[in-house]
C-alpha cells in the first residue's frame, strides 16, 4: 500500500514579508537611479552649464584669424625693399577633411597641385593640430578660385583664404641682408604656439628672421557664425589685427647696386659702413640668389641647383665666412705698438727681404724679395713691410698683442642685427690650448705669422669693417647695424633704434694720425695701391691685403694669375674716405682675386666714387652724392700728408 504524500502548508505571513523586502529593494534601486540621473542632469544643466554653453557656441561660431600685414622694409631713403601683396591660398582643416589622400586626389582634379606642393603640405601637417588649418596651395589664380568655388561642396574642411604674400622687388640684390620668409615648418610651430594655423609664413634668414617678432605684428580674429555644415553665415564682430613694425635700414639702394656692379664677374664680399655711426651702407655676398624663390616654397629643382653650386650662393660670407686678414691687420698692430709704448713713430727696422727668428734658421720673407730698406711705421703700412711687424710682434709678445687686437673687436661677434654671426679666431696660446688638435704649445714662429694676418687667423669682413671704422672715426669701436629706424604703421613717426655706447680703442690722436698718414700713402704715396690713384678727387686712407691659400713654395712661385681659381690667394682691401673727414669705410674680399691691389682695390675705388661723387661703376649718375667731395687741390693737408709719407712725391 502506498502512503499518501502530504503537501507543505504555505506560510502566508512569511511570503508577504519576503515580497515587501524585495519590493523595497527594487524601489530603493530605482530611487537611487533616479537620484543619480537627476544629479547628472543637474550637473549638466547647472554645474557645467557655462562649459557646455561655450562648447555649443564654439560649434556655432568659428574664430577666423585676421593676419596682419607684415612690416615693410625700406632703404635709408624710403625705397621699399620688402613689400606685401594681397594673395589667396587654399587651406585644409584636417579634422573636417576626412581621408587626406582621397581629398588630395579629388582636389587635384579641380585645382592643379604640384608634387612639391603636396609634399610641403604633408610636411606641414607633421606635429600640427587637426583643428588648425594647414596651407595646401599658395598664390591661387582667379581661375583656380572660380573653379574651386563651383566645386566647393565636394570638399568639406577646405577654404580659400586671403593673405599677404611677401615680395622682394630687387631679387638677389639684398638676399643676404633682408633674407626671406618661408612657409611655417615643425620648428616654427613650437615657437608660434597658439598662433599656429593663423600664420603661414615666418622669417627664415636675414633681417626677416632677426626681427620676426616686430615684423609679424599682432594677429586679430573675426567671429563667424556657421551652419550645421560649418559654412559661414555672417560675421558677429572682429578683434582687429595690428600691422607689424616697418624697418628703415641704413643700407642705401644705389650704393648696394654700385657695389654689385663693381665686383663684376668676381666672387666675394664687400661691406661699406659709416664710421661715424656704425650704420651699414652696403653689404653684399656674391654670388647671390633670388630670395623670392623661397617665399612660397622653392621647387626641388631650384633648391638642388643652389645646393650643388660650388660657389655656395646661400652662404653669407660677410658674417659667416672667416678668412685670414693678411696685411690688412697691419694698421691695427701698428697702432697697438704705438699705444703700448713698444714703438715710437720714428723707430725704424732694416728690411733685407728675409727675417730670421733669433737662434733659428727658419726665415720669413718680406713682400719684396730684395727687401724694403730702412722702414718706419708709415712706410711699413703703405709698402706693407712684413719685417717691421715680425720684429714688433716679438718685442710686444703674443699676450700684449692679443690684448690690443681684442680691443679692436677681433675674435668675437660684432653684434650686428643678423642671426648666426661667427666669432672668428684671434690667434693666442689660450685659443690653441682649447681648440687645437695635436701639439698645443705656442711657438715664436706662430707669433710672427700672426703679426702679418696669417696662421690661425680668421676674421669676418664685418669684423674688419668695424675695426676700420674705429681707425677712421678717431678711436671709437661702434656696433655695425642695419636697422636705422622703426615705426608702427605708415602714419606713425620713425623712431631711431638705440645703439650701445661705443668703446674706445685708442685715446691718442697723434698715434691715430700717424697710422692714418701711413694708410694715405698706400694710394697717394709710394704704396701698394697707386694703381687706383688716377683721377681721384678725394683722399683715401687704405691698406691692401692678401690671404694666402697656398704657401709661397711650389705653386706660389708661379704667377698667381696662372693658378686655378681655387688655388689663388684671396684679395683684400680696406679703405676709408675722405681721409681727413671720413663718411664711408669699405672692406672688400675677393675670392681667387690674387693680390689686393689688383682686384679688391679697384672695387673699393668704384664704391667710394658712387658714394662720394655719385658716379656708378657703369658711368651713370646717382643724382646727388652722399658724401662731400674733397679734391687734392682744395685740401690744405694733402701736400703735407704726401710729404710725410713719400718725401713729397706726387
Amino acid at each position: 500500500m502506498f502512503r499518501e504524500r502530504r503537501r507543505p502548508v504555505k506560510n502566508a505571513s512569511l511570503e508577504v514579508e519576503q515580497f515587501r523586502r524585495r519590493a523595497f529593494l527594487g524601489f530603493a534601486v530605482v530611487g537611487l537611479c533616479l537620484i543619480a540621473l537627476g544629479g547628472w542632469y543637474f550637473k549638466l544643466q547647472v554645474v557645467d552649464h557655462q562649459k557646455y554653453a561655450a562648447d555649443s557656441e564654439a560649434n556655432r561660431i568659428k574664430p577666423r584669424p585676421i593676419v596682419p600685414g607684415r612690416g615693410l622694409i625700406l632703404d635709408r631713403k624710403g625705397r621699399v625693399l620688402a613689400d606685401n601683396v594681397p594673395e589667396f591660398r587654399l587651406d585644409v582643416m584636417p579634422e573636417e577633411a576626412g581621408d587626406i589622400d582621397v581629398l588630395l586626389t579629388k582636389l587635384s582634379k579641380v585645382v592643379p597641385l604640384t608634387d612639391d606642393e603636396i609634399a610641403a603640405f604633408k610636411k606641414a601637417r607633421e606635429g600640427g593640430r587637426s583643428h588648425r588649418p594647414v596651407p595646401l596651395k599658395l598664390k591661387l589664380t582667379e581661375a583656380d578660385i572660380s573653379v574651386f568655388e563651383v566645386n566647393r561642396w565636394q570638399f568639406p574642411g577646405v577654404d580659400v583664404v586671403p593673405y599677404f604674400g611677401r615680395v622682394y622687388p630687387y631679387g638677389d640684390l639684398f638676399t643676404h641682408v633682408i633674407g626671406y620668409v618661408g612657409r611655417v615648418d615643425a620648428k616654427d610651430k613650437e615657437r608660434l604656439g597658439n598662433l599656429e594655423g593663423a600664420i603661414s609664413h615666418v622669417g627664415k634668414s636675414g633681417l626677416e628672421r632677426y626681427y620676426e617678432d616686430q615684423l609679424r605684428g599682432k594677429v586679430g580674429y573675426e567671429r563667424i557664425e556657421t551652419n550645421a555644415d560649418g559654412r559661414p553665415l555672417r560675421s558677429l564682430g572682429t578683434e582687429p589685427a595690428s600691422a607689424g613694425q616697418d624697418l628703415k635700414l641704413s643700407i642705401d639702394l644705389d650704393l648696394q647696386r654700385a657695389m654689385v656692379q663693381a665686383f663684376g664677374p668676381y666672387e666675394g664680399t664687400g661691406i661699406a659702413i659709416d664710421p661715424r655711426t656704425g650704420e651699414i651702407l652696403a653689404m653684399v655676398s656674391l654670388p647671390s640668389f633670388d630670395e623670392n624663390l623661397f617665399v612660397n616654397g622653392i621647387s626641388h629643382a631650384d633648391f638642388k641647383a643652389l645646393q650643388d653650386n660650388p660657389s655656395r650662393p646661400q652662404f653669407n660670407r660677410a658674417v659667416l665666412g672667416g678668412v685670414a686678414p693678411g696685411s690688412t691687420i697691419k694698421p691695427f698692430l701698428a697702432l697697438a705698438g704705438l699705444d703700448s709704448g713698444v714703438r715710437k713713430p720714428g723707430d725704424t727696422v732694416m728690411s733685407t727681404g728675409m727675417f730670421y727668428l733669433p737662434g733659428s734658421r727658419r726665415g720669413f720673407g718680406d713682400s719684396h724679395r730684395g727687401g724694403h730698406g730702412l722702414t718706419d711705421l708709415r712706410k711699413s703700412i703703405y709698402e706693407s713691410v712684413n719685417t717691421y711687424y715680425y720684429k714688433l710682434s716679438l718685442d710686444m709678445g703674443i699676450d700684449l698683442m692679443v690684448d690690443y687686437l681684442d680691443r679692436y673687436g677681433f675674435g668675437k661677434p660684432t653684434g650686428v642685427d643678423l642671426s648666426g654671426e661667427v666669432a672668428g679666431i684671434l690667434p693666442s696660446p689660450a685659443w690653441k690650448q682649447k681648440h687645437a688638435k695635436g701639439d698645443r704649445r705656442w711657438y715664436p714662429f706662430e707669433t710672427v705669422n700672426a703679426s702679418i694676418g696669417q696662421g690661425l687667423w680668421k676674421v669676418t669682413p664685418l669684423q674688419l669693417a668695424q675695426a676700420l671704422g674705429g681707425l677712421a672715426n678717431g678711436g671709437y669701436l661702434r656696433r655695425p647695424h642695419l636697422v636705422k629706424e622703426t615705426r608702427n604703421g605708415p602714419t606713425a613717426n620713425w623712431v631711431e633704434m638705440p645703439q650701445p655706447t661705443p668703446t674706445r680703442i685708442s685715446t691718442n690722436a697723434a698715434n691715430l694720425q700717424v697710422v692714418r698718414e701711413g694708410m694715405i700713402g698706400t694710394v697717394h704715396g709710394h704704396g701698394t695701391a697707386t694703381n687706383i690713384r688716377s683721377g681721384l678727387t678725394y683722399l683715401i686712407a687704405s691698406k691692401t691685403g692678401t690671404a694666402q691659400v697656398v704657401s709661397r713654395r711650389g705653386h706660389a712661385a708661379l704667377n698667381p694669375r696662372a693658378l686655378p681659381m681655387h688655388l689663388r690667394h684671396r684679395a683684400l682691401f680696406e679703405a676709408y674716405a675722405p681721409a681727413n673727414d671720413p663718411t664711408i669705410a669699405v672692406v672688400v674680399a675677393v675670392e681667387g682675386g690674387g693680390y689686393g691691389a689688383d682686384t679688391a682695390a679697384p672695387i673699393v675705388r668704384k664704391v667710394m666714387d658712387a658714394w662720394i661723387n655719385g658716379v656708378m661703376p657703369d658711368g651713370s649718375r646717382i643724382g646727388s652724392a652722399a658724401g662731400a667731395t674733397i679734391t687734392a687741390s682744395t685740401d690744405p693737408r694733402f701736400s703735407d700728408v704726401q710729404a710725410s709719407v713719400n718725401g713729397g712725391a706726387p
